[in-house]
């Protein structure tokens, strides 16, 4: 059953999806212009080459870090980031609530938000920490976050590094094959597959599974990071008590030009929403 997240994301993601199938079509039919696309398919050469790069591969890195990368693989593409100008409204209701309310009221926030990073930095505020402690707790998470997402990133740099090097194993797989079999052309004409098949595997997988995974968790990365960055200036000036229209203006800085138009929420929806009788209370 699908989702209102689910929609909206499947939504926003339709031009790549369109242009990955477009691009996906375009590849294969290089293969099926020449004719017959069995010339292609090798099983002895495809266990070489998936055999060898995960063999590599688990060598170099323990089972825990296997899995971490499958749920940051699973996460940059099943699960959809809250976009910048959201994390700003989110911020400004939060400064307003804080005005009114006080400190104490940001409590139901802390238990209700979806955003891990931003229930850190209520919680800090919430047990009446430092600015300064705010500030080094967050910048120390999104250092080890973006550590934490670098070497995952790295298994698959590996991967895609190894991967043409048993392509070329199975060439030579292949070579020795027909030379061992030097006179028998049935010998011959089932070792040929092997040798040309494991190169094209290789470079395949490396360039067209590995590195555009690697560069898919790069890109969440930018993002995540970006929208943390806005979320600790948005608590730090909260801490600060700045006027929620300066804080306004200051997370705005962030956002691009078409998202800072009639984004926000109006004097009137935060006075219905936080039941104030008089908007001069958050001035």
């Amino acid at each position: 059953m699908l989702t209102p997240e689910l929609i909206s994301f499947l939504k926003q993601t339709r031009k790549n999806i369109v242009g990955l199938v477009i691009c996906v079509v375009l590849f294969l039919f290089g293969f099926f212009i020449h004719g017959n696309i069995g010339l292609y398919i090798n099983l002895s050469g495809f266990l070489i080459i998936i055999g060898g790069t995960f063999g590599a591969t688990f060598l170099s890195y323990n089972m825990k870090r296997m899995e971490i990368l499958f749920k940051v693989l699973k996460t940059a593409y099943g699960k959809q980031t809250r976009s910048p100008g959201e994390i700003v409204k989110i911020l400004i209701d939060l400064s307003v609530k804080r005005r009114v309310k006080g400190v104490l009221a940001l409590q139901d926030d802390e238990d209700e938000t979806s955003i891990i990073f931003l229930k850190q930095a209520i919680g800090l505020f919430v047990d009446g920490c430092s600015r300064e402690e705010i500030k080094d707790s967050l910048s120390a998470e999104m250092y080890f976050f973006r550590m934490r997402r670098d070497e995952t990133r790295r298994v698959l740099h590996t991967m895609a590094d190894v991967a043409p090097s048993f392509g070329l194993v199975g060439s030579v797989v292949g070579l020795i094959g027909m030379l061992a079999g030097e006179g028998d052309s049935a010998v011959v004409m089932a070792t040929v597959p092997i040798a040309l098949t494991s190169t094209l595997y290789g470079i395949i997988l490396a360039n067209f599974i590995f590195l555009p995974f690697a560069a898919t968790i790069r890109e969440r990365t930018i993002k995540e990071l970006f929208l943390q960055k806005i979320i600790t200036e948005g608590v730090l000036a909260i801490h600060d008590e700045i006027h929620p229209r300066m804080l306004e203006r200051k997370l705005k800085a962030f956002l691009t030009p078409s998202e800072r138009c009639d984004y926000f929420t109006s004097l009137e929806n935060i006075k219905e929403k936080l039941e104030l009788k008089d908007l001069k209370e958050i001035a």
